[in-house]
């Protein structure tokens, strides 16, 4: 069949190559090109053990100190307040203890397939050597944030996840650079990232292309469920017809489900970060500094140092203090590092209220499947995601219930 897909992101680029696998003909569609948005300028993990939503226990913990900071890890707009109401009420709504527990499974069943899914895919297309197994790292500035971690740890272990709990001295043995606000650790030795996630998501590009792919460069105006074909109104004011459709549009995503019949409750959660030279920070694998909000990654292109999650929608101006503001948090963890200068970046995160992706069928049309939504785990997710969307396309049974995913559970569950 020919296939469209809307979105040439790391999860569009990663269905194109699992559509391509089952002899498909496939256009990438964007009106930017290969990886212009948040794939460009993520923190560029593979963060497969990972099983939290935003809205858990440790997000509610951490709310009161970061509702007193403007420029702290979780913050609001004033203005976009009313935008995002119902956002926020459906967050509210997601963060009761039984749909904490549904959104943990469902993010652990996508994760856990994650990096076999990855392993497999780049191995059949000759780019393995972008994957960095160093692990990841996290690290606490206080015992008892330390100690509130601990069931997580347990769950992780019964997953299959391992971790390795450091104390001040083991950590510090691991990394030196690392002054004494550091208190304590987690190393979990097979997490991994990416080269640079930019670097990468060409190179799943080209290999795409060089398997037959197009890149189609316009901006879709409307796509339009019925008919023999699913046809395509392109910026243009043309048509281009496909017998399947993909929407990966990531944050751009609201309006294209809502014409097709779907009402998602799709967000952006803002993200910021600032790219060092090579060596800045004198840490060798990723780092999450936990209730601080941020996260730094060694990359080929440099030191990235970035994370918080601001609303404010699409359109308003980037605010570059919050880099700032990391950059100070992150000098009292390393108190030898040259933190000026860099590369600074902001970009979007779409993001439902219970942290989950839209995987699923368009109501007005089944030919036209979703794969969006990802919010923090778009790069980790996306081989496991092309697997499920190129079931849903040859119209085979997923190997996974799609349920949790499926853009029906806004009306089922809210």
């Amino acid at each position: 069949m020919r296939v469209g897909i809307i979105g040439s992101g790391i999860i569009g680029v990663a269905i194109a190559h699992a559509l391509l696998d089952e002899g498909h003909l496939v256009d990438l569609i964007d009106r930017e090109g290969i990886a212009a948005g948040t794939s460009a300028g993520n923190a560029g993990w593979i963060a497969h053990l990972d099983i939290l939503p935003l809205a858990s226990p440790k997000a509610w913990r951490n709310l009161p100190r970061w509702a007193l900071d403007p420029l702290g890890p979780l913050a609001i707009r004033p203005a976009y307040l009313p935008a995002l109401m119902p956002w926020l009420a459906r967050f509210i709504s997601a963060s009761r203890p039984a749909r904490i527990e549904a959104s943990t499974q469902a993010i652990a069943a996508l994760n856990g397939r994650a990096l076999p899914a990855w392993r497999k895919r780049l191995e059949a297309v000759g780019l393995a050597h972008h994957l960095r197994e160093k692990g990841l790292l996290s690290v606490w500035a206080d015992e008892r944030g330390f100690r509130a971690a601990q069931p997580l740890f347990e769950r992780q272990g019964r997953l299959g996840i391992a971790v390795e709990r450091l104390d001040a001295a083991a950590l510090r043995t691991l990394e030196p650079a690392f002054g004494p606000r550091a208190v304590a650790g987690a190393l979990y030795p097979t997490g991994c990232h990416v080269s640079d996630p930019l670097d990468f998501t060409r190179a799943l590009a080209q290999a795409a292309i060089e398997r037959g792919a197009e890149v189609r460069k316009f901006e879709v105006v409307d796509v339009r469920a019925g008919g023999d074909l699913v046809t395509v109104r392109t910026s243009f004011d043309t048509l281009a017809q496909y017998d399947r459709m993909v929407v990966a549009t990531g944050a751009w995503s609201k309006p294209l489900a809502a014409s097709l019949g779907d009402k998602v409750p799709l967000d952006t959660e803002r993200g910021y970060n600032v790219t060092l030279p090579s060596g800045r920070l004198g840490l060798t694998r990723p780092v999450m500094f936990e209730g601080e909000g941020f996260v730094t990654t060694p990359l080929d292109s440099g030191d990235r140092v970035g994370g918080s999650v601001e609303f404010a929608g699409l359109e308003a101006t980037p605010n570059f203090k919050r880099v700032d503001a990391i950059l100070g948090k992150l000098k009292r963890f390393l108190p030898e590092a040259e933190l000026s200068g860099g590369t600074r970046w902001m970009g979007f995160r779409p993001s439902t209220p219970d942290s989950l992706p839209v995987i699923g069928r368009a109501s007005r049309d089944p030919r036209i499947v979703y794969a969006f939504g990802h919010a923090h785990h778009g790069l980790t997710q996306a081989a496991a995601t092309a697997e499920l969307v190129a079931s849903l396309i040859a119209d085979r049974r997923p190997d996974i219930d799609l349920a949790p995913y499926s853009p029906e559970r806004f009306v089922k569950r809210f």
